[in-house]
C-alpha cells in the first residue's frame, strides 16, 4: 500500500534569527520567525509525513503554545515524526522538496541538506530531491520577506 503526504511551510524573515534550511545553517543576515528553529524544510517534509499518515499537523504533535518546542531543533522534530512513521509500518519511497526564496542562493547547499534528510530517515539519498527557487520578484517572497518549502513524500508499507 501507498500513501502521499503533502505540505507547505512559510515564514517571514526577520533579523536577529539563524536561517534554517534542512537541518543546517544558511549563512545570512535574515532567519525565520518562528516558535522552533523555523527550518521550513523540515517542517513541510515532516507535516507531509504526518499528512500520509493521517496523523494531523505538525501543530498537533508540536504545539506553538508549548514550552518544550520553544527553539526546538526540526531535526528532532523529523526524528520523532520518522518514529511515528516506524510505529505506523511505513517507510519513505521518495521524497520531494522544493525550497522557494529570493537569497541567498542554495545550491552549495542542496546536497548537505538531502545527506541530513536521508540521515535522519535512515534512507538513501537517492530518495531525497530538494530543489531551489526564487519567486522572481512577487509577493513577500519576492521581496525578501520570507521563505517557503513545499513537500511531498511517498511512503511504502513495510512487508
Amino acid at each position: 500500500m501507498f500513501r502521499i503526504g503533502y505540505s507547505e511551510d512559510i515564514h517571514r524573515l526577520v533579523l536577529g534569527r539563524k536561517l534554517m534550511l534542512g537541518g543546517i545553517h544558511i549563512p545570512f543576515d535574515l532567519g525565520e520567525e518562528a516558535h522552533s528553529d523555523g527550518d521550513v524544510v523540515l517542517h513541510a517534509l515532516s507535516e507531509a509525513i504526518l499528512g500520509a499518515l493521517a496523523l494531523g499537523d505538525l501543530g498537533k504533535h508540536f504545539p506553538d503554545t508549548s514550552d518544550e518546542t520553544l527553539n526546538m531543533d526540526s531535526k528532532l522534530i523529523l526524528q520523532k515524526v520518522n518514529e511515528l512513521m516506524i510505529k505506523e509500518n511505513y517507510h519513505v519511497g521518495n521524497i520531494d522538496i522544493s525550497i522557494i526564496l529570493e537569497q541567498p542562493k542554495l545550491k552549495n547547499n542542496i546536497l548537505l541538506m538531502r545527506e541530513n534528510i536521508a540521515s535522519i530517515l535512515s534512507i538513501d539519498i537517492s530518495k531525497v530531491s530538494i530543489k531551489a527557487g526564487t519567486n522572481e520578484g512577487i509577493d513577500d517572497i519576492g521581496q525578501g520577506k520570507a521563505v517557503k518549502a513545499v513537500a511531498i513524500v511517498l511512503l511504502e508499507e513495510n512487508k
